[in-house]
């Protein structure tokens, strides 16, 4: 018996064993399915910035590599994949569908591309999907219904088409689905409503139509519910107010309409925040909501309110914003600031709008017993009258104080220097008296102050000088007097001043010439005298220059004719002698020019403004002759010097001739080789030719003044840039002249005739002629004549030169004109790669190539062309093309380096590291990038979280502007940089996707101008 006993155990045993074998290799076959999906996944993507994927490999178990996580009770099986905010890059690979024991994927904030695979639909175990913060494309795979425990959905921030997806209402566990900033256009659809195990729903921009469906009042588990910023009309459904769970809710930018109704705080007891600005909303603010305890943002501007702000708001502890500007609040009863001593219970208040009203009655004290937190108070455009309470000086964390156009009136305190963090001063159309308090001096973060259009009395305080960061002086209209303080002209940033309608006295400083960013400057309607300072030929911004109604004396200073960006100049109604400046008609863009009522003399031009007097007006000059008949002035009787240089004219008759000959044939014979070797042309262009205008080497000689020094604007490896003015239309030229003891001259001159002869667009640079002929010398000469720019290059714009004090001179590119810019070159590529037959490859993208006109407007230039082969458009290079490296040091692309030729490719890298200097103000041959860091890797490295450590610090005052989310537009346009500047060719964005990206960063900065649309994404 005890022998069966043993033979039993011993066949049991055996049993165990081999049982146990069979379930090891199952297991082991298991984890090899995983690891071997892992490392498909890792295989698909190409930029790991962070080295994420370093430990991924088989020195440690896949369960232990970096964004893993596996079960404890299925050893081996993942559950968790986490590649968030690692800079990632590539596509998902369909692998992940094998991932069966997958419960969390987080790859957010990367640069994933391509569609979302289908194969995510295996996942049957999985609970949260974030994928927002990518380039993911195409519509939403429509089997993730195959996942029937999925809880949390996030594809923010894609590109994501097609309709929404209705379908996923069989997901009964579904409590978060974010599709915020995709492209959905429609109508929502009534089954949203069969989401019942919502909780968080957000649909901001995204392109959303039609009306609020009634069924969304189905969603009773609701709290956070954010479709602001689409195109959404009719009225707020009354089931919408039955969502009693509600605690966010964004309504913002849409077209909506209707009241709200009376007992909506009551209805909503649990809501935070309620933002339903920028809509057409009317009636009373319902007094109701002091019920909703919990509120911390009220935010209604941009609509039709009307009757009081409610006292009762004073009851909410919590409230931290209350946006109530631009509308009509206001009963006309002369007391409806009484609530303000109400919301001095608002401990928490931070940002208190409530401008552009009808709100009339006295500024009461307590005003200055607002929350010490309070960072933006205004008030500004109602009917307010009363002091300023000296205690304002208590709110010391005040960043932007308005309190324009009211009624105030007082003495400004002294206590206004208390507020060292103001950024903003807005005080102007009041009736304030007294002087204007030295403390201002201390305000050194201040850029915007406007005191115009009051009563206020006295000097400028030179303290007002140590305003370093001032962009804007408003001080007009005031009874102010004494002379202008030298202080103030050490403003080097400065770019408006309007001190007119003062009683100031003395000379104007030659100090004002430091001002090199001044854009606007306007002493009209003063007591000044003295000559005008021959410096302002220095403020080389100037647009408009006001110096009217004073006693100036002298003469016109020639610098003057240098402002070439002047658009009006009003010097009339002042003792002013001389003959009147001939170049003053070669200035561009100058539409207005008053000098009446001075005492000139001579003869009156007849060149540029001159020859339009509906744009002239020299009336009050009795001295003068001449000009155009309508002037009306008599004839000159002297012999004007021009009729001298008749006979030196005669001198150079034959060469006037002969030279405009040579040149026009040369230039078709040049057409006729292009049009030999080019069979294919871009058929909107035709006859291209046939518009270019004539000009002779004489003329372009005579434009450049001999080609002098004072008419250089630029050189290059093949030349130089002359900025120059055609005698016989007083029109403005650039001329690049080749200069061919140059390696390469001659070949560059003839690739940018070839690849420009039949573009044109509104982002590239225009060709007027080109040149080709001998010089007085009998020296080949090879020119190619543009479109004078006069904003100059975006290089001087983001990279100033230094002026002789050694101050950097402050030219201010705000974060909408570099998007407008970063648009604008991108559109100029995206024309020459996509839209030219065949395509055009700049090679040589910079910002010194990149120049502005008059509007601001990018326009890109200075070609190191080469026009690709047919066939070798979409291949990584043009193995026709030369191996020499094109471009310049810090743009050119990597692979120009070990021989390859030019491709279109290649500029998307010069245009990703442009991106990155624009907006980080960092030159990629920067010092600091040496031992493998460069550009690309340094900005990189900041994403996320850092990236308001590298950004251009002049870009920071537009935090607000933004509504706070300067960093969020920061990182996203900083993505696109990183992503068109990857080490290899064929992982750079596309440059059409890189246009694409671009305008809707725009389009999302647009919606939020006003500062009111909350950042709930």
């Amino acid at each position: 018996m005890r022998v069966v006993w043993i033979f039993l155990l011993h066949i049991i045993l055996l049993g165990y064993i081999h049982a146990n074998s069979l379930l090891g290799y199952a297991l082991q076959f298991q984890n090899e399915t995983d690891k071997l999906s892992l490392l498909a996944i890792k295989d698909a993507i190409t930029v790991d910035p962070h080295g994420i994927f370093s430990s991924w490999n088989n020195s440690l178990h896949h369960c232990q590599w970096k964004g893993i996580s596996c079960s404890t009770r299925h050893p081996g099986r993942v559950t968790i994949l986490n590649l968030s905010s690692q800079d990632l890059a590539g596509f998902l690979s369909p692998h992940i569908g094998n991932l069966s024991f997958l419960r969390s994927v987080f790859i957010q904030n990367n640069s994933f591309h391509g569609e979302i695979p289908q194969q995510i639909g295996n996942l049957f175990r999985l609970h949260i999907l974030y994928l927002n913060n990518n380039s993911f494309q195409g519509e939403i795979p429509k089997n993730l219904t195959n996942c029937k425990d999925l809880r949390e959905i996030k594809l923010i921030a894609n590109n994501l088409t097609g309709k929404l997806p209705v379908e996923l209402r069989s997901l009964q566990n579904l409590a978060v689905l974010d599709l915020s900033l995709n492209n959905f256009p429609g109508k929502i659809s009534p089954a949203i409503g069969n989401f019942s195990s919502l909780t968080f729903l957000g649909l901001l921009e995204a392109r959303l139509e039609g009306i609020i469906p009634e069924e969304i009042g189905k969603l009773t588990r609701l709290q956070t519910l954010l479709i602001g910023g689409n195109n959404l009309t009719g009225t707020i459904p009354s089931s919408f107010f039955n969502l009693s769970s509600l605690t966010h809710v964004s309504l913002a930018f849409n077209n909506l309409e209707g009241s709200l109704p009376g007992d909506i705080g009551v209805r909503f007891p649990n809501i935070k925040g309620l933002v339903i600005g920028g809509n057409r909303f009317t009636g009373a603010i319902p007094i109701s909501l002091s019920n909703a305890s919990q509120l911390e943002v009220i935010s209604f501007p941009l609509n039709r309110f009307t009757g009081p702000v409610p006292e009762e708001l004073g009851s909410l502890a919590n409230l931290s914003w209350i946006g109530l500007n631009d509308n009509m609040l206001g009963t006309r009863t002369g007391d409806d600031l009484s609530f303000i001593s109400y919301l001095t219970n608002c401990s928490k208040l931070q940002k208190l709008f409530l401008g552009r009203n009808l709100l009339k009655g006295p500024l009461p004290n307590s005003i200055a017993n607002l929350s010490s937190q309070i960072r933006f108070l205004s008030i500004g455009k109602n009917q307010i009258y009363g002091n300023l309470p000296s205690e304002i000086g208590n709110l010391v964390n005040l960043n932007s104080l308005d309190l324009q156009d009211n009624m105030l009136h007082g003495s400004i305190p002294p206590t206004i220097g208390n507020l060292q963090h103001l950024f903003q001063l807005y005080f102007h159309g009041n009736k304030f008296t007294g002087q204007i308090p030295s403390t201002l001096g201390n305000l050194t973060f201040l850029y915007d102050l406007t005191f115009g259009e009051n009563n206020l009395l006295g000097n400028i305080p030179p303290s007002l000088g140590n305003c370093r960061n001032l962009l804007n002086l408003y001080l007009a209209l005031n009874k102010l007097d004494g002379h202008i303080p030298v202080s103030m002209f050490g403003l080097s940033s400065i770019l408006f001043i309007d001190l007119s309608f003062n009683s100031f006295t003395g000379s104007l400083p030659p100090d004002v010439g430091n001002l090199k960013q001044l854009e606007s400057l306007d002493v009209s309607q003063n007591k000044l005298s003295g000559s005008i300072p021959s410096t302002l030929g220095s403020c080389l911004s100037l647009m408009s220059l006001r110096m009217n109604g004073n006693s100036f004396q002298g003469t016109i200073p020639q610098t003057l004719s240098a402002l070439r960006g002047l658009n009006e100049l009003d010097i009339s109604s002042n003792n002013l002698s001389g003959m009147l400046p001939e170049d003053l008609g070669g200035l561009p863009f100058l539409q207005i020019l008053n000098i009446s009522f001075n005492d000139l003399e001579g003869e009156v031009p007849e060149t540029g403004i001159f020859k339009n007097s509906s744009a002239i007006s020299l009336v009050g000059n009795k001295k003068l002759c001449g000009g155009i008949p309508e002037l009306k002035f008599p004839a000159c009787t002297f012999l004007h010097p021009n009729q001298r240089r008749i006979s030196r004219a005669l001198k150079v008759i034959v060469p006037s001739i002969v030279v405009p000959i040579c040149s026009a044939v040369l230039l078709g014979l040049l057409i006729l080789r292009y049009r030999k070797n080019n069979s294919v042309v871009n058929p909107s262009s035709a006859s291209v030719e046939n518009t270019l205008i004539r000009i002779s080497y004489q003329e372009l000689f005579q434009a450049t003044a001999g080609f002098s020094e004072a008419k250089l604007i630029g050189s290059g490896s093949h030349g130089t840039v002359y900025k120059g003015v055609l005698h016989k239309t007083r029109s403005f030229i650039a001329v690049k002249v080749f200069d061919f003891h140059c390696r390469g001259a001659s070949k560059s001159f003839t690739s940018e005739c070839k690849a420009l002869r039949n573009v044109r667009h509104r982002n590239l640079i225009k060709i007027l002629s080109v040149c080709s002929t001998v010089d007085y010398q009998g020296n080949d000469f090879r020119a190619i004549i543009y479109e004078f720019m006069p904003g100059g290059s975006l290089e001087s714009w983001l990279h100033p030169q230094k002026d002789v004090n050694k101050e950097d001179i402050c030219r201010r590119l705000n974060l909408e004109q570099r998007l407008n810019i970063a648009i604008d070159i991108a559109s100029a590529l995206e024309y020459l790669h996509c839209h030219c037959q065949p395509s055009i490859v700049h090679c040589d993208l910079k910002p010194s190539n990149v120049l502005l006109d008059n509007d601001m407007v990018a326009h890109v230039g200075d070609f190191l062309a080469q026009v690709l082969s047919r066939t070798s458009i979409n291949l990584n290079d043009d193995k026709s093309s030369s191996a020499i490296i094109k471009g310049s040091i810090g743009y050119v692309a990597p692979e120009y380096g070990i021989g390859n030729g030019a491709n279109v490719q290649g500029d998307v890298y010069s245009f990703g590291i442009l991106l990155l200097e624009m907006f980080t103000a960092k030159r990629p041959t920067d010092n600091k990038f040496q031992a493998g860091l460069n550009l690309h890797n340094f900005t990189r490295k900041a994403l996320p979280n850092r990236v308001m450590d590298i950004v251009d610090q002049k870009l920071i005052s537009d935090e607000e502007t933004t509504g706070g989310k300067i960093q969020e537009f920061m990182v996203s346009v900083l993505k696109i940089g990183i992503s068109c500047s990857v080490e290899t060719p064929g992982d750079r964005m596309k440059i059409r996707d890189a246009v694409r990206e671009l305008q809707r960063i725009k389009e999302a900065y647009g919606s939020l101008w006003n500062r009111t649309l909350l950042p709930y994404k």
